[in-house]
């Protein structure tokens, strides 16, 4: 195969998965911006200090759970594309009313972990001026716990059949929606109480709800999902089936809640340190989260063409699929790490002006910057992984990048050198760096041992 063979194909190759990647990036940005718009408008508050801390030190409680729900039901994506991959549509549709059984089953702990949150917070030894402020907004959340499962079903099994377009629909319209019901129920606005941060996680609930009742109509609706028949009938529990995905979904679910862990850690860890770096890291992690979420996006896309290879029994094509992968995620990450780099001062001040908390959440932003490489290529080469199924081995992992390094050293500088914030975000950057390496020796063992 000459160069110019070559060039095309890789070409072609980097287009097809943009194509589906590019819907999932802007739909997790819409998605993940209404935590942005959330941070932002608390810097808005009377009490901003308090409630910024409350929010990021609630928001980590919320993610703890949330990611083991995503990281469990993210199995339908990988299974339905490659049963589509196969063309087995019908049993794509089956296997995802099965995993609707699995996506009822939790919500109720999500639901009764931000309900019942103000013990754990106090276990925690949260600053007590933060914890009732933080515990009402997770209860307000609480109630779209529900709605959040059901919508990330719905998102996974389109998302599977490679149809990526209503991520990006959804996520918008939930973004649009957020902003004006922050507005009216944080700072109580036509007739309305101001309900500061719990105004805010009622309002997220609510545009949880609606996001799932529009994914609903329009996969009801849409023709591309006819050939499934995804909502012909509901069927009883299939207690074979559901193990099956548990299988492979638990593994997912717990490399996720380890990484979402390391950031959750962070947190609450950051928290003891008292409102203003608890406030000054919620900045620097909330923008560089906001990031993160094109990565995701691409994951997403890396997994659903690998999956569709391994499918097809086309394994060649399923490694090509993940090396691409590496290589538009580098040229991102770049863009982002220099962004960070460059304009520190413009970023924070999109939050705050605040004169104790800007100069600290500056300086947070050189390490955010640092780390977009490995956190881009771990949550890559988790994609390229997903698509073969292949999940086992990357929480041993995560528990070892995550737990015994990142948490442990970030621990010891923090309070051991008394580095404050910066000493856990050190500890961050070597936890994802070992990740990394060995997610992407593992999807090279895994993608050569199968070619």
């Amino acid at each position: 195969m000459n160069s110019i063979t070559k060039a095309k194909n890789h070409s072609a190759e980097i287009r097809r998965t943009l194509q589906l990647a590019l819907p999932v990036m802007i739909g997790q940005l819409a998605v993940f911006s209404m935590n942005f718009v959330d941070t932002v408008m608390a810097g808005r508050l009377p009490d901003k200090e308090i409630s910024l801390a409350a929010l990021g030190i609630g928001g980590a409680v919320w993610s703890s759970m949330l990611m083991f729900v995503l990281g469990t039901l993210m199995v339908v994506q990988p299974s339905v594309a490659q049963l589509d991959g196969a063309d087995r549509k019908l049993d794509a549709a089956s296997q995802t009313r099965q995993a609707l059984w699995i996506a009822v089953a939790f919500s109720l702990p999500f639901w009764l972990l931000c309900f019942f949150s103000e013990p754990l917070l106090t276990a925690f030894l949260i600053d007590p001026a933060i914890v009732p402020t933080a515990a009402e907004y997770l209860r307000a959340m609480s109630w779209g716990a529900p709605g959040l499962c059901l919508v990330f079903l719905l998102r996974f099994f389109s998302e599977g059949t490679g149809h990526t377009r209503p991520t990006m629909l959804y996520g918008v319209a939930g973004a649009l929606l957020n902003i004006p019901l922050n507005y009216i129920l944080m700072f109580g606005k036509f007739g309305m109480p101001a309900l500061g941060v719990m105004g805010c996680g009622i309002a997220t609930s609510i545009v949880l709800w609606l996001q799932f009742l529009m994914l609903f109509y329009y996969i009801r609706t849409h023709r591309h999902y006819e050939p499934f028949e995804l909502m012909s009938h509901l069927e009883k529990p299939d207690w074979r089936e559901i193990w099956g995905l548990l299988k492979v979904g638990i593994p997912i679910a717990l490399a996720i809640f380890v990484e979402g862990s390391l950031f959750v850690g962070a947190a609450l860890l950051i928290g003891r340190l008292g409102p203003v770096p608890a406030a000054a890291h919620l900045i620097a992690i909330n923008f560089a989260a906001l990031l993160f979420m094109i990565p995701v996006g691409l994951s997403s896309a890396i997994s659903i063409r690998v999956g569709n290879a391994v499918g097809r029994n086309d394994h060649g094509g399923a490694r090509y699929a993940g090396l691409i992968g590496f290589l538009i995620i580098f040229i991102i990450q770049s863009i982002s790490a220099a962004a960070l780099l460059l304009f520190p001062e413009l970023i924070v001040r999109i939050y705050t002006t605040d004169l104790v908390v800007a100069p600290l959440a500056v300086s947070l932003l050189f390490y955010a910057a640092i780390f977009q490489y490995p956190d881009g290529l771990q949550i890559v080469a988790a994609g390229a992984l997903r698509g073969y199924k292949d999940t086992r081995m990357p929480v041993l992992y995560m528990v070892v990048s995550f737990w015994i390094v990142g948490l442990t050293l970030g621990y010891h500088l923090t309070f051991g050198r008394e580095m404050g914030p910066a000493g856990m975000w050190i500890g961050m950057i070597a936890g994802l760096t070992i990740a990394a390496s060995l997610m992407i020796l593992r999807f090279n063992h895994t993608s050569k041992k199968l070619t």
